[in-house]
């Protein structure tokens, strides 16, 4: 019985759904305006995971082209039923004023790294759907719904509806089961069956510091439910000095060893040295992540053992430990001809029009697109910052002709929220190395009249990122052996969910790769390599 050490899943990966089939245990996760949609981790002990799905692949399933940041992919709910599976998701499309304008589907298949089906619509209603199998064969699609009229409060409760598997549509009346506690902002319904009582468990309070999930009961699905009495089942909100912040938004698993076990959202805040008091507890630039704790029964309830807080430690079930190789290569030299599913573009897939392994075998080439304030088309590959304290670096040959074509290493947290170590041009010096930020959409030049002249001969510029903790620095080299450090210093904490302006921010910080041209010629740059090199082992 092998100890488990949180977060299971490090980094952006909130909102957690997870599911069992036979001995294998799989969770879903939020990926926002991230492409493609939906991560997928599995585990055979609930201890170690890799990612194996990122089921909404085609522009058929999601098309996000112009979501606002933070649009996009909220809490998709993962079930297995009838010997395959189900995905239930919002694309949300617009998240400012009073409307939360989002639409809600279904796919299915019959393995969780196959092709999933086109999507069946379901509703608009509101956010975070999950579908319920009943044990008398029938379904039901539980989601928030959405209140934008002024006076109201924006989360008028959880709404249940039949689905008919035959129809492919809801059917019948839709009724309001649950309004929640006083705590306010209910969502995120899951529903379960178990020992007679329907239980609903949602999530209350916002997903930040007040953050906390609530289960009610009842012997009838359409309620009246019952609160626990001593709700809420997890929480950080009380204890501001647990390492695992934001505890909240969970799901419930039964394991076939007959143990218990929930999921839930979680957030790591950087140490307070050196950053503003914007929020008393922090600032989180790896976003809302996934941990797990340990369920026990009591009187027909369920309790977070250890108390109603989340444990950085907790016993694993009783299981043979099973560890995958890592699931990500800590160099990819692009020789495959797919990326690894820890890349993602934003909001769209990119054909190979704009990303190509092949027009030169061995590199990753992209195309310039838009900038990278763009809600549309950008030519950036990254992937999450999942570790407090990694390198990150690769190798890139461009030739721009001018200042409005750029390609180098980006960290990123949003349209409003990045810094970018590129090459570029100007009319002085020709190709430079310059850095660009972007701090709440006030924006900078820190090298400006200061930038690197990159000589004539070289061909690749290897640029590099050292992220430590509360900072990160870039530097570039000629050859990858001598290593120039560029002595300016970057705030972590500029990339997390806490800081960003206008509220309403779930994602978290990444870094990789973008060719920006917007000129209009498509101008390509060449990048050899990608490395992701934690510190943390």
């Amino acid at each position: 019985m092998a100890t488990i050490r949180n977060p299971i899943l490090t980094g952006f990966n909130p909102d957690p759904s997870i599911c069992r089939a036979g001995e294998d245990y799989y969770i879903a996760v939020s990926t926002f305006e991230w492409f493609p949609g939906v991560g997928i981790y599995h585990s055979k002990d609930l201890k170690n995971w890799r990612l194996v799905s990122r089921p909404l692949n085609r522009l058929s399933q999601l098309n996000m082209l112009g979501n606002p940041d933070s649009g996009g992919i909220w809490a998709p709910a993962l079930s297995y039923n009838n010997g395959k599976f189900w995905l239930i998701y919002t694309d949300v499309k617009v998240t400012e004023g009073r409307w939360k304008d989002c639409h809600n589907y279904l796919v299915t298949c019959d393995t969780i790294d196959g092709d999933w089906s086109e999507p069946i619509y379901l509703n608009s209603s509101g956010f975070d759907p999950s579908l319920f199998h009943d044990d008398d064969g029938k379904k039901y699609l539980v989601n928030m719904m959405w209140d934008h009229r002024v006076g109201n409060h924006n989360f008028y409760g959880i709404v249940l509806q039949e689905y008919s598997v035959q129809e492919k549509k809801l059917v019948g009346k839709p009724e309001v089961i649950f309004k929640g506690t006083d705590i306010k902002l209910t969502e995120a319904p899951h529903l379960y069956k178990i020992n007679g009582y329907y239980y609903l468990l949602t999530a209350e309070g916002g997903t930040k510091y007040d953050h906390q999930a609530t289960i009610a009961r009842s012997k009838d699905i359409r309620g009246p439910y019952e609160v626990h009495p001593e709700n809420p089942l997890i929480t950080s909100m009380p204890y501001p000095r647990n390492p695992l912040q934001k505890a909240g938004h969970a799901s419930i698993v039964q394991t076939h060893t007959n143990e218990w076990f929930l999921v839930h959202l979680t957030g790591r805040p950087l140490p307070r040295e050196g950053q503003p008091l914007l929020d008393p507890r922090g600032f989180c630039p790896l976003g809302r992540e996934t941990a797990i704790q340990r369920l026990e029964w009591k009187n027909d309830w369920p309790y977070v053992v250890g108390g109603n807080q989340p444990s950085l430690d907790i016993q694993g079930p009783n299981m043979e430990e099973v560890k995958w190789e890592r699931d990500y290569p800590e160099k990819d030299d692009f020789n495959s001809d797919t990326l690894n599913l820890h890349f993602q573009t934003l909001r769209i897939p990119l054909g190979n029009d704009i990303l190509s392994l092949t027009d030169n075998p061995g590199h990753l080439r992209l195309y310039g697109k838009e900038s990278l304030t763009s809600k549309f088309t950008q030519s950036f590959v990254a992937r999450r910052w999942q570790h407090f304290n990694f390198t990150a670096e690769t190798k890139v040959a461009f030739n721009p002709n001018t200042f409005q074509q750029s390609a180098g290493l980006v960290n990123y947290y949003n349209t409003q929220n990045w810094t970018s170590l590129q090459i570029s041009w100007n009319e002085e010096k020709g190709r430079i190395l310059e850095i660009m930020t972007c701090d709440n959409f006030t924006f900078g030049q820190p090298l400006l009249g200061k930038e690197v002249a990159i000589p004539e001969h070289i061909k690749y510029v290897f640029l590099r990122v050292e992220v430590k903790t509360n900072t990160y620095q870039y530097s570039y080299s000629y050859d990858g052996l001598t290593w120039t450090v560029i002595p300016i210093q970057f705030d972590s904490y500029k990339l997390s969910d806490d800081y960003i302006q206008g509220g309403g921010f779930f994602t978290g910080a990444f870094v990789g790769m973008q060719c920006q041209d917007t000129s209009g010629q498509n101008q390509y740059a060449d990048f050899d390599y990608f490395v992701y090199k934690p510190e943390e082992k």
